[in-house]
């Protein structure tokens, strides 16, 4: 399942208002360890996105909802659930410790 590219505009639809958890990457394209992460958020989605929905934002293009959501660094990483943020990581992952954090942090998606 690919990565979904959202906007300030479509965030509230695509994720506050999904069916289920919500895994969302704020980046910028000038972030290093954003490109670095950017295959294993992929591969997440592969693996984890018929149970969880895989999103990414670019900060630079979306700027209202990075600063809604207290984003002051990158990547960060939040899972929603409900509408709501139910955990934040802050900083590069690669794929295994994104399955853990995302099923240690979303129950319901393990």
């Amino acid at each position: 399942m690919a990565v979904a590219s959202i906007s300030d505009d479509s965030f509230d639809a695509e994720v506050l208002a999904a069916g289920t958890p919500v895994v969302v990457d704020f980046w910028a394209e000038w972030c290093g360890p954003c490109k670095q992460v950017s295959a294993h958020f992929e591969a997440l989605a592969d693996e984890m996105g018929d149970k969880v929905k895989v999103v990414k934002m670019n900060i630079d293009d979306n700027p209202m909802t990075a600063g809604r959501f207290g984003v002051r660094g990158l990547p960060t990483f939040m899972i929603f659930q409900n509408g709501q943020v139910t955990a934040t990581h802050l900083g590069a992952m690669n794929k295994t410790r994104m399955v853990e954090w995302l099923k240690e942090s979303a129950p319901s998606v393990a």
